[in-house]
């Protein structure tokens, strides 16, 4: 049984700038294993999965029903799996199967965040 669906797109060129603005921008957005990730990447495929995490985290908090104040970014965590698949975590959402799609242009980063009951899942 579906308990919500999340969508979230985001502007690449927004969170460049915003990643310039304010350096510790990223680190509010991401979990430590995250950031760790981030600093592995060059500064456009940066810019693309700092954008991926945002959207996903966005529409996480969206599927929940909470959206982002409730539950903060950092709350949220998405890694990718042996595949290269995103499998996203959030403590208090164990008992909840997370389906996660990650997708990019050249200008925009969109993802859809699918809750289902029951534990387990692709994804997850």
């Amino acid at each position: 049984m579906i308990k919500g669906i999340g969508v979230d797109m985001v502007e690449l060129s927004r969170i460049k700038q915003s990643i310039k603005r304010n350096p510790r921008f990223v680190q509010r957005i991401l979990t430590d294993r995250e950031y760790k990730r981030f600093l592995e990447l060059k500064e456009k495929r940066q810019v693309e999965y700092l954008a991926g995490r945002f959207a996903v985290k966005e529409a996480f908090a969206k599927a929940a029903g909470t959206g982002i104040g409730k539950l903060g970014f950092r709350d949220i965590e998405v890694l990718s799996n042996e595949t290269g698949a995103p499998e996203l975590t959030s403590k208090g959402y164990e008992h909840l199967k997370v389906w996660v799609s990650i997708s990019h242009s050249e200008d925009h980063a969109i993802a859809q965040v699918v809750l289902e009951q029951g534990r387990g899942g692709i994804g997850r």
